[in-house]
C-alpha cells in the first residue's frame, strides 16, 4: 500500500521513489537532504532538524536514504557533512525504547519491493555455514547482547572496573568487526559497483564510534560528561548495528556475485572471529578455493611488456616485476633449494660476493673448509624443523651485520629449501644512538 504527500507541487510516492507533477527542484528529496545537511553545518539543532526530517521521510525506504547520500557526495557535499545524516537516520527508527525504533522502522519499509528482495537474498545467505553474510549476521546478534550489558549495568550503577572490562570487550568486537567492513565490504561495493554511498558514509561513522570508544575506554569515568557520553556512544552502535542490517549487508547481497563472496571467505582468517574464534567452513567455497586462488583475471590487467602476470599469493607480478622487487629489497638474498644447491642470488653489490658461476652447485662448495661444517648444521637444523630460522650477527669492514638463515617451507610444511638474508644494520645502530629513547633502551 502507497501513501502520498505533496511538497511545493511535487507528488511523492512513499516506499517507491516519487513522482513529479512540476519540475520543482526545491520540492525534491535531495533537495530537502541538502537542506537539512546545511542546517546543521550552520549550527542548528539537531532535534529542529530531526523535527522535519520525520515530517518528510517517516515512512521512506531506508535504502533511498543511502543513495541521496550517495547523490550529494557526486554532487560535492562533503563527506563528513553527509555523515551528519547518519544521526537524523535515527529519525527514521523513532521510539520509547529501541524494540520499538526497530519494529517502526521494519514497517516502514514493508512497502519497497527491492528491499524485500534484498532482505530475502541476505537471508538465504545468512543460513549458509561458513558464509561471510553468516558471519557478519551473527557479529552483529553478539554486538547488540554486549551493547545491552554495558547499558544495564551502567543503569545499575555497576563498579567503574566491571563497565571499563565490557567497554574493553566492546571495542575489541567492534574493532575486529569494522576492519572486516572497511577491507572487505566497503571498498567492493565502491570500486566495483559503482555504490559510494554506505562507503563513504558509513565508514566515517564507524571510525567516530572507534575514536569515540576508545577515549571512554581509556578515560574511564573520570571524563567529563561520560555517562552522557556512553549512552549516546551505545545508541549510536546499535543504529549502526541495524543500518548494517537493513542497508549495508542487503546492498551487499543483491549485488555481490556469489565469486566475491568466496574471495572474501578466503580472506576472513586472517581477521579475529568474535563469535566462537574460529571460522566455519563454507563447503562451496572449499571446493572452489583452488580454482578462484589461482584464477585472477578479475584482478590481472593489461600486461605489461608482452609479459604474463604469474599468480603469487594474493596477487601477481610478471617476471620482470618480481626480479626488479627482489633486487630493490635492502638485503642480499640468496636461495638454496631442497637439495642445497645454490638457485638464486639478488642482483647488487654485495658484502659476501657470489659469482653468477656458482649457481647450479652445492651450497658447502662456496665456503671454505672451516665454516663448510658450520653451514651443514645450520641448514640441517632448518631442514629437521628444529628451526625455522638462524642469526649470525658479526662486524664486516666496521659495521654490524646480521646475517640471517630461514627455512622456506610449503602449505603443507615441506621443505622448499633455505633463504639467506644479509643485511648491513648500521643505519639501526645510528639511529638509535642519535635519540634519547634509544639510550635509554640501550642502558636498560
Amino acid at each position: 500500500m502507497e501513501n502520498t504527500m505533496r511538497l511545493n507541487n511535487s507528488v511523492f510516492t512513499v516506499g517507491s521513489g516519487y513522482q513529479e507533477t512540476a519540475k520543482v527542484e526545491p520540492g525534491s528529496r535531495a533537495a530537502l537532504l541538502k537542506d537539512y545537511v546545511s542546517r546543521l553545518s550552520h549550527g542548528e539543532s539537531l532535534a529542529s532538524v530531526r523535527k522535519d526530517f520525520v515530517a518528510h521521510f517517516q515512512s521512506v525506504d531506508a535504502a533511498e536514504i543511502a543513495k541521496a547520500e550517495q547523490d550529494l557526495i557526486r554532487g560535492g557535499t562533503p563527506v563528513r557533512d553527509v555523515q551528519k545524516l547518519c544521526d537524523i537516520h535515527s529519525a527514521l527508527f523513532h521510539g520509547a525504547t529501541q524494540e520499538e525504533r526497530i519494529a517502526n522502522a521494519e514497517k516502514a519499509v514493508q512497502a519497497s519491493a527491492v528491499k524485500k528482495e534484498r532482505e530475502i537474498a541476505m537471508g538465504q545467505l545468512s543460513r549458509i555455514q561458513g558464509h561471510p553474510v553468516s558471519l557478519f549476521s551473527a557479529e552483529n546478534n553478539v554486538i547488540t547482547g554486549r551493547l545491552h550489558e554495558i547499558r544495564a549495568g551502567a543503569a545499575s550503577g555497576a563498579g567503574e572496573e566491571s563497565l571499563q572490562e565490557k567497554l574493553q570487550g566492546l571495542r575489541a568486537l567492534l574493532l575486529a568487526h569494522y576492519a572486516k567492513k572497511g577491507d572487505l565490504l566497503y571498498p567492493l561495493l565502491k570500486t566495483k559497483y559503482d555504490i559510494s554511498g554506505p562507503a563513504d558514509v558509513m565508514w566515517g561513522v564507524d571510525d567516530e564510534i572507534r575514536d569515540e570508544l576508545k577515549d571512554l575506554a581509556e578515560a574511564g569515568t573520570t571524563l567529563p560528561q561520560y555517562m552522557d557520553r556512553l549512552e549516546k556512544l551505545l545508541t549510536r552502535a546499535g543504529e549502526m548495528v541495524y543500518k548494517e542490517r537493513n542497508i549495508l549487508l542487503p546492498i551487499c547481497a543483491q549485488f555481490f556475485a556469489e565469486e566475491d563472496w568466496m574471495r572474501m571467505y578466503y580472506e576472513l582468517p586472517a581477521y579475529d572471529d568474535a563469535v566462537s574464534g574460529e571460522h566455519p567452513v563454507w563447503n562451496a567455497a572449499e571446493e572452489k578455493r583452488g580454482e578462484l586462488k589461482n584464477n585472477r583475471t578479475d584482478r590481472t590487467n593489461a600486461v605489461s611488456g608482452g609479459e604474463s602476470p604469474i599468480p603469487l599469493g594474493s596477487g601477481h607480478m610478471t617476471a620482470s616485476q618480481a626480479e626488479a622487487v627482489l633486487n630493490t629489497i635492502p638485503m642480499e638474498l640468496s636461495f638454496i633449494d631442497d637439495k642445497d644447491i645454490n638457485c638464486y642470488f639478488n642482483a647488487g653489490k654485495k658484502l659476501f660476493r657470489r659469482p653468477d658461476t656458482a649457481i647450479g652447485r652445492e651450497v658447502y662448495s662456496c665456503h671454505p673448509p672451516r665454516f663448510a661444517a658450520m653451514a651443514r648444521q645450520i641448514i640441517d637444523d632448518l631442514r629437521s624443523g628444529a628451526k625455522d630460522s638462524v642469526d649470525v650477527w658479526m662486524y664486516k669492514g666496521g659495521e654490524p651485520v646480521l646475517v640471517r638463515y630461514m627455512a622456506v617451507r610449503s602449505k603443507n610444511g615441506g621443505f622448499v629449501g633455505t633463504l639467506e638474508c644479509v643485511q648491513k644494520m648500521g643505519f639501526a645502530e645510528d639511529h638509535f644512538e642519535g635519540s634519547a629513547a634509544g639510550k635509554a633502551n640501550r642502558k636498560a
